[in-house]
C-alpha cells in the first residue's frame, strides 16, 4: 500500500514538474514574441482619431515589428494620446523629428502605427518624447479615396450609358448626325462649302503674293515710292503745293464769305444799293432822269446839226471820219 502510494506521488510530482516545464516555457516562449523582456523605451503620438488602434497592437519601423503599443488615452478636448513601448536597439535609428502614422497590417489585418525615421541632422528620440502625426494617406485614407473614386466611375459609366442611348436613338446633334441622313448629307454639304471656301482663300492668298511681288518690281511705281528718293522727295513737294493751294483756296473762300456778307449789310455802297428799297428807288429816278437828258441832249444837238451857222462844222468832221475809214 505504501509502495502505491509513493508511485502514485512519483507520478503527481512528474504531472507537476511537467506542467510547469511547460509553464515556463510558454511563458518565455509568448514574452519573445511580445518582447516583454526586451529593453525598451516610451514615447507617445496624439492623433485626432486612431480608427480602432488597440492597446497591444505592434508598431512597425521600415518593415520591422520594434515594439508594441502600450496604452490608449484621452488628450485635450478631443483628441487621443498613445503611448508606444519600442525596443531599445531600435533607438539608434529614430530621430528626434520622426513621425507616426495608422496603418494596416495589410488590407483587413489589424491596426498598426508606422514610424519613419526622420532626418540624420536631429538627435535621436529619447525615452518620454513625443512624435508628430504624418499626414500623409494612410491606408484607410487611400481606401477611401478608392470608394469614392469608384462612386465617380459609376456616376461616369452611368452617364456614358445615358450618352449612348441618346446616340442610338438620333437624340441630339451627335444622334442626328448618326442616324439622319438628311442631317448628315447637310453636314457633308458644309464640310463642301467650307472645302470650297478654304480654296478660294487659298487662291486669293495666292493672287495677292504675286500682286505683292508685283509692287516690289524694278522700276515700278511702288518701287519707286517705296524705294527711290527723288520720287519721294518729288511727291512730297507736290503734296506741299497742294497743301499751300488749298490753304490759298480756304483764304480765297473765307474772302468771298466776307464779300457776300458785305453785300448784306448797308455800311458799304454796293450793300445800300442791294437791301435799301429807298437808295434803290432814288437810283432808278436818277437813271431815269439820265435817261431822260439823255434823250433831251441827242435831240438839241441834232437841232445843232440843222443849224445853219454849225452845219459847215458836222459836214466837215463826216468827211474826216470818211477819210479815215478808208
Amino acid at each position: 500500500m505504501q509502495a502505491k502510494n509513493n508511485r502514485r506521488g512519483i507520478k503527481v510530482g512528474a504531472f507537476i514538474l511537467l506542467g510547469l516545464v511547460i509553464f515556463v516555457v510558454g511563458v518565455f516562449t509568448l514574452g519573445s514574441q511580445k518582447k516583454a523582456f526586451v529593453k525598451s523605451f516610451s514615447v507617445d503620438v496624439v492623433f485626432n482619431d486612431i480608427q480602432g488602434l488597440k492597446a497591444g497592437n505592434n508598431v512597425w519601423f521600415s518593415g520591422v515589428k520594434i515594439g508594441t503599443i502600450k496604452k490608449i488615452q484621452f488628450y485635450g478636448t478631443s483628441q487621443v494620446q498613445v503611448f508606444l513601448s519600442i525596443e531599445e536597439e531600435a533607438h539608434k535609428y529614430i530621430h528626434k523629428n520622426a513621425t507616426a502614422s495608422i496603418s494596416s497590417d495589410g488590407l483587413i489585418g489589424n491596426k498598426i502605427i508606422v514610424i519613419t525615421g526622420g532626418s540624420p541632422k536631429y538627435p535621436f528620440v529619447e525615452d518620454g518624447d513625443h512624435l508628430q502625426v504624418n499626414t500623409t494617406l494612410s491606408t484607410d485614407d487611400i481606401m477611401k479615396t478608392f470608394q469614392v473614386n469608384n462612386k465617380n466611375l459609376v456616376d461616369v459609366t452611368s452617364d456614358f450609358k445615358i450618352l449612348a442611348r441618346g446616340l442610338v436613338e438620333g437624340k441630339g446633334t451627335v444622334g442626328s448626325l448618326l442616324t439622319d441622313q438628311q442631317v448628315a448629307e447637310d453636314f457633308k454639304s458644309i464640310v463642301a462649302n467650307l472645302k470650297a471656301t478654304t480654296s478660294s482663300a487659298s487662291k486669293m492668298a495666292r493672287e495677292l503674293d504675286v500682286f505683292t511681288k508685283t509692287l516690289n518690281t524694278k522700276g515700278g511705281l511702288a518701287d519707286n515710292l517705296l524705294t527711290d528718293t527723288a520720287v519721294f522727295s518729288k511727291l512730297q513737294r507736290s503734296v506741299n503745293q497742294l497743301q499751300k493751294t488749298a490753304g490759298s483756296a480756304a483764304m480765297l473762300t473765307e474772302n468771298l464769305n466776307l464779300a457776300s456778307s458785305k453785300l448784306n449789310q448797308k455800311d458799304n455802297a454796293v450793300g445800300l444799293l442791294l437791301n435799301d428799297q429807298e437808295t434803290a428807288g432814288q437810283v432808278k429816278s436818277i437813271m431815269k432822269n439820265l435817261e431822260t437828258s439823255s434823250k433831251k441832249l441827242d435831240e438839241d444837238l441834232e437841232a445843232l446839226q440843222s443849224n445853219f451857222l454849225l452845219r459847215g462844222f458836222f459836214k466837215k468832221r463826216a468827211k474826216e471820219q470818211a477819210k479815215d475809214n478808208l
